[in-house]
């Protein structure tokens, strides 16, 4: 069974051009009655105003009141009221006696008969006007006496039929439609062409589509949790939602619409990629707080519209990144301890197989003994326990690239000693990324070195790296720490993020993070975390990626 469809509503901008012409038809039919009706009482007004002074004029002649005087009035008046109708233009032009028999008329066999219409106010000596059907129609006339010393002999009217009145206003009427056909066809065409553009913005959706969309468009933004920004042609922000808010640290409360990127009070990196023309594709950036990817996608229809920016936390997935960079050398040190284990296996069983068992066991015992010093040397040394564990992991690892990893003399870092609130996953950012570089700077050097010194000194934790690499330039002693700087080659994982990650990580710690020349040449890394409880936003941490 098939339901009939319900036909879908009008679109916006097909309501508003209904509703603009139906109100433009109405204004324009309105103005055009009130121009008819108002003409044509300014027509019967000046045919009136016409007829008086056309009537006062031939009052007024004294060749009219000498014709009254004589015996027979018509013969002289006749004449001379036809040639005043023909030259000023009126219908009828009627004199009589002041009882109201006329001595002239258009018509000559109305001569001689009472005449049509009021003469009470002219017979005592007063001009007025009134519309009356006489002889000749509907017309429009004035009456007025004819006075000789203060006596009314005579009366005269004067008169414009209302039919040639009608003619002459059907005449401005048809202009008039002619004006209010254009102004409405106008009106028309300039509302067509305003509503198709509106028709093109509001993609033909109805009103209803219209609000739905923007219900749906508040919903999205609060819900998302990804961080979206979108910026104007001249990189101000036009739209940012709650996501995009909490990743770049913007208050609720702030109004930032309007506001330039640039005074955003973001890091200049991240500024620079937002500001930046070309697209960005999971570029990685740091904030004070997290590690964001950053998509960016311009917005052009023939010219630069502005721009979409996407924002993700990818904190944890740098956390889980480093983890997995740290297990993997963990599982490359493991299994060059397993092939070196079965080489001194080997050994130790050949050595028996010969006949030699003591020589055997001495081998066998001195592994052992270089092993467990190794270990007493760095738990002695660091008693926290991730610390030491890191440390021999990264032991194991520089090792196998060729490079001694030793812990200084100086290191004492009892368990217990660091605070609740310094996160041991902060730590081991800062310091696995700290020796991780150490070994890639000390690497193919001669006596390729790199010492690690850690102790607390008052109310501090001093965690030192030195290398015997090639130094870093005084130049660069604060670039390197900016995220994308490396001197080194870049890997498949991208360079220049690890001691980008250890900075923010002190930041969040409220600790300072400096370089120097270390005293056997190459870089020194110091960093100083104060050891009183700090409640700190949610760790972050992340390997030399």
């Amino acid at each position: 069974m098939r339901f009939p469809s319900v036909p879908r509503p009008r679109s916006l901008a097909g309501q508003l051009f209904a509703m603009q012409a139906v109100l433009i038809a109405v204004v324009v039919a309105g103005y055009a009655l009130f121009t008819y009706v108002s003409d044509q009482r300014q027509a019967e007004d000046a045919a009136a105003r016409h007829a008086t002074a056309v009537a006062r004029s031939i009052a007024d002649s004294p060749s009219v009141r000498s014709a009254i005087h004589t015996a027979d009035p018509t013969a002289e008046l006749q004449p001379y009221a036809l040639q005043v109708m023909r030259d000023a233009d009126v219908d009828f032009v009627t004199i009589m006696n002041p009882s109201g028999i006329r001595w002239t008329h258009p018509e000559e066999r109305q001569i001689g008969r009472h005449f049509l219409g009021r003469i009470g106010p002219a017979q005592h000596g007063h001009t007025f006007t009134e519309t009356y059907t006489g002889t000749l129609g509907p017309s429009v006339r004035a009456v007025t006496p004819v006075e000789e010393n203060g006596r009314v002999i005579g009366l005269v009217s004067a008169g414009i039929k209302v039919e040639a009145i009608s003619k002459r206003v059907r005449g401005q009427v048809t202009a008039l439609l002619a004006v209010a056909g254009g102004a409405l066809l106008l009106g028309a065409v300039g509302t067509y062409v305003v509503n198709a553009r509106l028709r093109r913005h509001t993609h033909g959706m109805n009103a209803t589509e219209l609000s739905q969309l923007h219900d749906y468009h508040e919903a999205t933004l609060h819900a998302v949790r990804e961080g979206l920004l979108m910026l104007d042609g001249q990189y101000r922000v036009a739209l940012i939602n709650d996501g995009g808010r909490e990743l770049l640290g913007v208050a609720a409360e702030e109004d930032v619409i309007g506001t330039s990127v640039a005074d955003l009070g973001l890091p200049a990196p991240l500024t620079g990629a937002l500001l930046a023309s070309e697209p960005r594709v999971d570029e990685v950036h740091l904030t004070a707080d997290r590690v964001l990817a950053v998509n960016t996608s311009p917005v052009s229809g023939g010219e630069r519209r502005g721009t979409v920016v996407t924002l993700r936390d990818v904190t944890e997935l740098q956390s889980l990144m480093g983890e997995l960079d740290s297990e993997r050398g963990f599982t490359q040190a493991l299994r060059s301890q397993a092939h070196e284990a079965a080489n001194r296996l080997h050994t130790v069983v050949s050595l028996i197989e010969l006949g030699r068992a003591e020589e055997a066991v001495d081998f066998a015992t001195a592994e052992l003994e270089l092993a467990q010093a190794l270990t007493d040397q760095v738990v002695a040394a660091v008693g926290e326990p991730v610390l030491a564990a890191l440390l021999l992991g990264k032991t194991a690892q520089a090792n196998e690239r060729g490079v001694e990893l030793v812990v200084s003399e100086d290191s004492r870092l009892d368990d217990g000693v660091l605070p609740p609130g310094l996160p041991a996953r902060d730590l081991v950012t800062i310091l696995g990324n700290l020796i991780d570089n150490a070994v890639d700077a000390a690497q193919g050097s001669v006596r390729a070195r790199v010492t690690v010194t850690a102790y607390t000194q008052g109310p501090e934790l001093v965690l030192r790296v030195a290398d015997t690499g090639g130094g870093v330039d005084p130049a660069h002693a604060e670039l390197v720490f900016q995220r994308g700087f490396s001197t080194k080659p870049a890997g498949p994982g991208g360079r220049g993020l690890g001691l980008a990650l250890v900075r923010q990580a002190v930041h969040r710690q409220q600790g300072t993070l400096s370089v120097a020349e270390a005293v056997g040449g190459g870089a020194e890394f110091e960093v100083r975390l104060p050891l009183r409880t700090v409640a700190g936003p949610s760790p972050v941490s992340g390997g030399n990626v």
